[in-house]
């Protein structure tokens, strides 16, 4: 009798192990993962021709979004541009963008941001730091965000809507875009200021 009560104590004592170690895994194996509605999406960006802001976008994009402001250690985000979706409202100005003198989109036709990881900026707000790669350059990048809010999507059953914003600043110099004449900054500027607007959805 004292045997079988010292195994069934056991036997709970382990189960309960069990039961507690598979809810922590759970919950640091895997970060929601998210879907980008595009048509409620934009990544856009302005640079200087002499001291006016020129504003564009690109036009077609994809990403990875694994993002939980729980769980930031499993949280991820993978983004590649292709170069021939940009769109500044000149269709003259687009094709010289593409050519050899700036991003050279026939050799290296995508941008590419990659997060090593998310974490918290002290604000309410969060960072994503990786590398971006342009050109045939790659550099260490931060790319801070806000979640704008998370709720049960109104319109579409058994899925949760957020929104996401984010905005940076890089150096097209620094990235080899603009060759030649076109790397002085007196006409193109060097600064180009990045805003991501992107509405995610996710099954629940």
């Amino acid at each position: 009798m004292y045997n079988t009560i010292i195994r069934t104590t056991l036997l709970a004592i382990t189960f309960l192990f069990a039961a507690a170690y598979t809810t922590v895994d759970n919950k640091t194996a895997d970060a929601t993962s998210w879907e980008i509605d595009k048509a409620h999406s934009a990544i856009n960006f302005t640079i200087n021709h002499f001291f006016t802001p020129v504003d564009g976008t690109f036009r077609d994009y994809s990403a990875t979004v694994n993002f939980d402001p729980a769980n930031l250690e499993e949280s991820r985000i993978d983004v590649t541009i292709p170069v021939s979706g940009i769109d500044t409202r000149n269709e003259r100005r687009d094709n010289h963008l593409m050519s050899e003198d700036f991003f050279n989109a026939a050799q290296w036709p995508n941008i590419r941001f990659v997060s090593s990881e998310i974490v918290e900026d002290g604000e309410g707000g969060f960072i994503a730091k990786g590398e971006m790669t342009i050109r045939d350059i790659t550099r260490d990048f931060e790319l801070p965000f806000e979640l704008l809010g998370v709720m049960d999507h109104p319109m579409q059953e058994n899925t949760r809507v957020a929104g996401i914003r984010a905005s940076a600043e890089l150096m097209r110099n620094d990235y080899g875009v603009g060759t030649g004449d076109w790397a002085a900054t007196a006409v193109v500027g060097n600064q180009v200021n990045i805003q991501l607007n992107l509405e995610l959805t996710t099954a629940i």
